[in-house]
């Protein structure tokens, strides 16, 4: 008999939403027989209506499952299927994912038992979590007063875009103007994380983390496109600033190159026991909203080799909507000495504003999606975003 049909009446799926919400955000709802709501987010920026076609069909398969078989609806959801992976599938496989868990901890019956999920990933190996927040924009500007507002907001370190759009090799400005940015958040006492975002080519990443070392970043994140593995490791070894990298890698199987090869330092996000095995640091990806934050910190709290988690709050994405926005306990979040405290409320820890995502999404819904910005060179040729 398989485990969905031997299902526990009051665990049943029986409601699986999806909310299209201001600035960018896709929130999942979902709701089992006893009345516990579970809430997840499957945003993935710039790609969200393929992302609701893709919860079509996991509603058409789940709804009468077992929430509590979170594991089985999960390898159902990735292998049940002959083509499988992809930002897509795996976004929403997440969003449903983080609102099963997000039950599982809540409600203190059959299987669930009013803990945060931290608690259930083998309890806690730290109180806090270290955070930092945004600077700078797309196009990083005026940074020094970004800086400057993210220290009185409690935080001790930030992270920002270490240029606009660059030629495959382009002038040495470029990289001057990276410096003199890195250099005036470096002086007001604040740790630095550089994101290249992909947008540097070889030639001038080579140049770009050798000027960087004399700074010592927290880190230089996606020094070149993730589909490049071997120029990465060959980075690696040229350099002494961390490198992290993964917000565009979807599995642990995607992460499997540039650990083999030594790659990377620090992974953003995934499998935080697999990546210990290669002295890998964790440093959840999350210019998300609330409750990917909420999720990427239950891992924090339980995750030995966790050193840092990105937070979106006041975020230059952020427009019709901030972090908070949607939280009716937006206090869980608060930085302090640049640090986040263990959620310690049942499944999450924080509580969503029902009311307010059903009236925001019913006006989003009908507006154009996000889309990231397409940016072309001088001489007309793409750049990378």
């Amino acid at each position: 008999m398989s485990l969905q049909t031997t299902t526990s009446h009051l665990s049943t799926i029986t409601k699986l939403e999806v909310f299209r919400i201001p600035p960018r955000w896709l929130f999942v709802r979902v709701e089992v027989a006893d009345g516990t709501v579970g809430w997840g987010e499957g945003t993935l920026e710039g790609h969200t209506e393929a992302v609701e076609g893709a919860f079509l069909e996991l509603k058409e398969r789940f709804v009468g499952w077992d929430a509590d078989n979170i594991e089985d609806i999960w390898s159902h959801g990735y292998r049940a299927r002959f083509y499988r992976g992809g930002e897509v599938l795996m976004s929403a496989i997440a969003g449903l994912d983080i609102a099963l868990w997000d039950i599982k901890g809540k409600t203190k019956i059959i299987a669930r038992l009013g803990v945060p999920i931290w608690q259930l990933l083998g309890g806690k190996v730290r109180d806090r979590c270290k955070v930092y927040g945004w600077i700078g924009g797309d196009k990083p500007h005026d940074v020094v007063n970004g800086a400057k507002s993210r220290k009185e907001q409690g935080f001790t370190a930030v992270k920002m875009n270490g240029t606009e759009s660059v030629a495959w090799i382009d002038s040495p400005a470029v990289l001057e103007a990276t410096i003199e940015r890195v250099a005036a958040v470096k002086a007001l006492g604040l740790d630095v994380g550089i994101d290249f975002h992909g947008r540097v080519h070889k030639g001038m990443a080579k140049q770009l983390a050798r000027r960087l070392e004399e700074y010592q970043p927290l880190f230089i994140e996606e020094p070149l496109l993730p589909t490049q593995a071997e120029e990465i490791a060959d980075l690696s070894q040229m350099t002494t600033c961390p490198i992290a990298l993964g917000e565009r890698l979807m599995s642990r199987w995607d992460f499997r190159p540039y650990l083999e090869r030594r790659a990377i330092d620090i992974a953003q996000p995934d499998n935080r026991l697999f990546l210990r095995i290669y002295d890998v640091a964790l440093a959840p990806h999350c210019p998300l909203g609330p409750i990917a934050l909420a999720a990427s910190l239950q891992v924090g709290i339980a995750a030995p080799n966790f050193v840092i988690q990105e937070m979106s709050w006041q975020m230059h994405y952020n427009q019709g909507a901030d972090l908070f926005t949607y939280m009716l306990n937006p206090e869980v979040f608060s930085v302090k000495n640049g640090h986040v405290e263990a959620l310690t409320g049942p499944g999450l820890g924080i509580n969503i504003n029902e009311k307010l995502v059903r009236e925001a999404s019913e006006k989003y819904v009908h507006e154009k999606a996000w889309r990231n910005a397409t940016w072309r060179g001088e001489d007309g040729s793409l750049r990378e975003w």
